[in-house]
């Protein structure tokens, strides 16, 4: 037993080495055209439901984008808000020399609910065909109009950005290396060809691309409206790329406490659910490092397992180290350790969660 379960975690390791390897050693996407002359107008779609103290701040890095400001369309979606969104967003954006409308959602279209409802409906305003998506928490980089228009090229359908967690206190930096982390492995899988996710706070979905699939009210519905928009993308023949730099990274707000974390990864499970089996099974080997090292301790004795883990934090700190490197940051090392307990503790609550925790509860909403 004990030599099926070193196998096992050995086996593991190296495949997060290999993973860390190729991060290392492959560029990453490149542009794939040079951007257009004359530069394309261009619409941002942001879906806000009670984001007066969130808005101002991912309005204000719209505003201080380098894309010329007579170019860009902003389209922000107040859904059923209980508090001042709309107007705090009309405020922030007074003097804006482009486009700008806030949209009031009082209806669903099709089969949207929810964020994705709000998108189609900010979609069927849009003017442009290219829709640029983010979120009312994100603080966006000067060039990041640039940054993914520049791997737009013909036959694309979406093109995905990254996304850094960012905070003051230490709850706040843990979450940012668990993100990173997770996006470097999605980095090296997409770069195989294999379509894994996007990110509906750091996208760009062509206007070809979503209307040939009928957009999100012909989409069946998903808490997870992003991947389920890129499933469908990808399913009608469209190309993905995914951009991991610096000017690809958008910065995120964290989640507060642990019960909003919980609830944001028990919505991210909906989407895992629906990956195709070789993935789920991927992902489920990978999750199994925690009880096959809790086996290998009970058979073999706290030394063995202790030097795998002690393997474990050197290979993944490697690779959250370059993540981090090519998004423009810099990881503390000493966090390391701490991160072990809270990824040990997070599994363990998620499967919690997932046995015992209902329905998926997402801003102030319920989805059984």
């Amino acid at each position: 037993m004990s030599g099926l379960l070193l196998g096992f975690l050995l086996l593991w390791l190296l495949g997060l080495g290999v993973a860390a390897w190729q991060f290392a050693t492959r560029r990453g996407a490149q542009p794939a055209v040079p951007l257009p002359r004359p530069l394309p107008r261009v619409s941002v779609l942001i879906a806000a439901r009670d984001e007066e103290a969130a808005l101002p701040r991912c309005l204000a890095s719209l505003r201080a984008l380098s894309y010329p400001a007579e170019l860009l369309e902003i389209l922000v979606g107040d859904d059923a808000s209980t508090d001042r969104t709309a107007e705090v967003a009309a405020a922030a954006m007074q003097g804006f020399a482009g486009r700008f409308h806030v949209i009031p959602i009082a209806e669903n279209l099709g089969q949207a609910r929810g964020k994705a409802n709000v998108l189609a409906h900010l979609a069927r305003h849009a003017t442009t065909d290219l829709f640029f998506i983010t979120d009312a928490d994100i603080h966006l980089p000067g060039g990041w109009i640039e940054a993914l228009l520049g791997h737009a090229a013909p036959g694309v359908g979406t093109v995905t950005g990254i996304t850094a967690v960012r905070g003051p206190r230490l709850f706040h930096r843990l979450q940012g290396i668990d993100w990173l982390l997770s996006l470097s492995l999605v980095q090296v899988v997409s770069e195989q060809g294999r379509p894994v996710t996007a990110m509906g706070n750091n996208m760009l979905v062509t206007r070809a691309a979503y209307e040939a699939v009928g957009g999100y009210e012909a989409v069946p519905f998903s808490v997870t409206e992003d991947y389920a928009l890129f499933q469908a993308v990808v399913a009608r023949g469209f190309g993905f790329r995914h951009v991991f730099s610096t000017e690809a990274r958008a910065d995120s707000l964290a989640m507060p406490n642990w019960a909003g974390l919980l609830r944001q990864r028990r919505r991210w499970l909906r989407g895992v659910e629906a990956l195709p089996l070789r993935l789920r099974l991927e992902l489920l080997a990978f999750s199994g490092f925690w009880p096959a090292l809790a086996g290998l301790a009970w058979v073999a004795g706290t030394g063995p397992a202790l030097a795998v883990w002690a393997a474990k934090v050197l290979v993944q700190g490697a690779l959250a180290h370059l993540g981090h490197r090519r998004a423009g940051l810099r990881l503390a090392w000493w966090w390391l350790p701490l991160f072990e307990f809270y990824t040990l503790a997070l599994t363990f609550s998620l499967v919690g969660f997932r046995l015992f925790g209902g329905a998926v509860v997402w801003k102030g909403r319920r989805y059984t």
